[in-house]
């Protein structure tokens, strides 16, 4: 799963607006970013199978960002340095922390078996990857809905439904590319990788802060 994890952004922001946009949409992947910088150092490893169904990607070592209990710490971390960082009351910042560990969540519908239970443990994933069609069309649902939400949140406090459209327009561009690259096969470097994806999170965290126009309401 990609974009479908800005889904749980989408429905945070909509429930709990106090928060930036960007924190949630940051959160929602910031596994996968820890993921992207630990692949270019070594630390994590991936590599390409072509005679995989759907999703080529091979993620047979990321315990530090992936397993269950790396997901938990994130979370927990996420939700203790959100809230004095940004003087957001406990409520937005616990909200952080579900939207970091709902990654988890996503990747264990979609991922083939990857994801540790506990250090050099079992591995669980429903492997929803290996149809990629459905797949597809659970993500951009998930986002469709989700982004309906925090449109009709941004109307209701009296602002433009132009920036959620915005957004959605990019999640689903971003969506269509992932797709088209996803299918490629070869052996690619793991630095180029690891680059290219954080480049991808942190453009659309940017994005995410120039769309969010609304203020933060007080606690």
């Amino acid at each position: 799963m990609f974009v479908g994890h800005y889904a749980a952004a989408l429905a945070a922001k909509a429930a709990e607006p106090r928060a930036p946009l960007w924190t949630y949409v940051a959160g929602c992947q910031l596994l996968d970013i820890g993921w992207s910088s630990l692949l270019m150092g070594g630390v994590e490893k991936m590599r390409i199978d072509p005679a995989l169904p759907g999703s080529p990607l091979d993620l047979y070592y990321m315990p530090f960002t992936h397993s269950l209990p790396a997901a938990l710490a994130w979370s927990a971390a996420a939700t203790v340095v959100s809230k004095p960082a940004l003087k957001l009351p406990w409520s937005a910042s616990l909200m952080i922390g579900a939207v970091v560990f709902s990654h988890w969540i996503a990747d264990f519908l979609v991922h083939r078996p990857d994801l540790e239970l506990f250090p050099h443990g079992a591995k669980v994933g429903l492997g929803f990857w290996n149809f990629p069609l459905p797949e597809m069309a659970l993500e951009m649902g998930l986002v469709a809905i989700t982004g309906a939400a925090w449109t009709a949140r941004r109307k209701a406090q009296g602002l433009s439904a132009w920036p959620a459209v915005a957004f959605l327009t990019v999640l689903t561009a971003v969506q269509i590319l992932s797709s088209m690259l996803g299918g490629s096969s070869g052996s690619p470097d793991p630095m180029a990788t690891g680059a290219m994806a954080l480049g991808v999170y942190l453009i659309i965290t940017l994005v995410a802060v120039f769309v969010d126009r609304g203020r933060r309401q007080p606690a």
